[in-house]
């Protein structure tokens, strides 16, 4: 794609993000939960696809002399592929975060105030290298009730589109939209300078990598983003 071609298809995806997260943020839990059931089952059911798809990455990856711990980090194994799928299933088995209510206490005018927690609405995921971060963010944003615009490392395109489509599919046959969650299809970095910028469709932005990633993403995005960079970060 030239540049002209990727602001566009981005744009068509923020549309189409923007749509689909106020379907997703309505959706009531059993319809999240058949969902991510199916991204399971596909999961599982396409064991070889993935794995297939898998080679094929980690093929272009030694070509590209890629150093060990980047393809150690890309590689899938029949076991990751079966890790993945329970993951989903665990995110099943959570509550619905949407619409809890916490904190609620009289004021002296009589109001009763509260906090509920609430979908934040669009979340784009920047990524890299391993393939089952596009089955947990799929699965942790769906569940909080959000839509999400996930674009993994190129180095795992093939990885992360056959997870795609099951995680498609998984949406599908709980009728909920295909582009709650998408993955994007363009491995030119041109797309995450579109992603970060895009405020009228994307709400908050996670990026997960290294350093150099983090920094690029907090230094130019025009969107809040969740980081983390230097330090005891789990504190």
């Amino acid at each position: 794609m030239n540049t002209t071609d990727i602001k566009s298809y981005m744009q068509s995806v923020g549309q189409e993000a923007r749509a689909a997260s106020r379907l997703v943020a309505k959706a009531d839990t059993a319809a999240k939960n058949h969902a991510l059931t199916a991204m399971a089952d596909a999961i599982r059911r396409d064991e070889k696809l993935l794995l297939a798809a898998n080679a094929k990455d980690l093929d272009n990856a030694r070509a590209k002399g890629l150093e060990a711990s980047m393809i150690d980090r890309l590689t899938l194994s029949a076991k990751g592929v079966a890790t993945m799928a329970e993951g989903l299933l665990q995110i099943a088995a959570l509550a619905d975060p949407v619409g809890e209510i916490s904190g609620l206490n009289y004021r002296p005018s009589g109001i009763q105030v509260g906090k509920m927690r609430v979908p934040l609405g669009v979340i784009g995921i920047i990524y890299e290298a391993r393939p089952n971060v596009t089955a947990d963010a799929a699965g942790l944003c769906l569940k909080a009730g959000n839509a999400a615009i996930l674009r993994g490392g190129s180095e795992a395109i093939h990885s992360n589109q056959a997870i795609a489509a099951c995680v498609k599919e998984g949406l599908r046959l709980a009728g909920l939209p295909e582009t709650a969650v998408q993955v994007i299809e363009t491995t030119d970095r041109a797309a995450v300078g579109e992603l970060i910028t895009m405020k009228d469709f994307v709400d908050v932005i996670v990026p997960r990598g290294g350093k150099g990633l983090i920094e690029r993403i907090a230094n130019e995005a025009r969107i809040p983003v969740i980081k983390h960079l230097d330090g005891v970060c789990h504190v």
